[in-house]
């Protein structure tokens, strides 16, 4: 696997890899997370994609030069996280193509998040997940060494913010 910096050029591969996903998890009968609609046929689910990759930095793993997973690092959470009074790396966007899940795609991008989160002198690395379906996001995010912190909710969908010191 490798993972390298990506920049707007790869918002449709990230969109991809997000329809996957969607198609992932409703197979599986979990249609409260993203939806039951590929994130690539909602105009402001495509617009909200490509201003999440402008403002921050997207990194792409590649398995055998395909795009496997993303994630995306800012200087801030999304909209309906509360800032914190220091400065922060925020995990958006961090997804696994469904033809590779279960070859580390996910851990291995946060272990990269790590990475940069020091390589940039923060301490502080956060992250929101989806805390439906008997937590079992919320979970990874703590086997990956993140801790909860204020669980929240956007409209009927329950979540959760997690930090990890590093």
């Amino acid at each position: 696997m490798k993972i390298r910096e990506g920049g707007a050029a790869d918002v449709p591969a990230i969109l991809a890899m997000l329809d996957s996903a969607v198609e992932w998890l409703n197979a599986r009968g979990i249609t409260d997370q993203w939806g039951t609609e590929p994130w690539s046929s909602r105009p402001a689910t495509v617009r909200k994609v490509g201003e999440i990759v402008a403002s921050g930095t997207p990194w792409i793993a590649e398995i055998d030069g395909e795009p496997a997973g993303t994630v995306t690092l800012t200087p801030h959470p999304t909209s309906y996280v509360a800032p914190v009074d220091e400065p922060e790396v925020y995990v958006h966007l961090l997804v696994t193509d469904a033809r590779f899940h279960g070859r580390g795609v996910g851990a291995a991008l946060l272990a990269h998040a790590v990475d940069e989160t020091r390589r940039q002198g923060v301490s502080l690395l956060r992250v929101d997940c989806f805390a439906g379906s008997e937590g079992r996001l919320v979970a990874f995010y703590e086997s990956q060494g993140f801790t909860r912190t204020n669980p929240f909710t956007v409209g009927d969908w329950p979540g959760q913010v997690l930090e990890q010191r590093v």
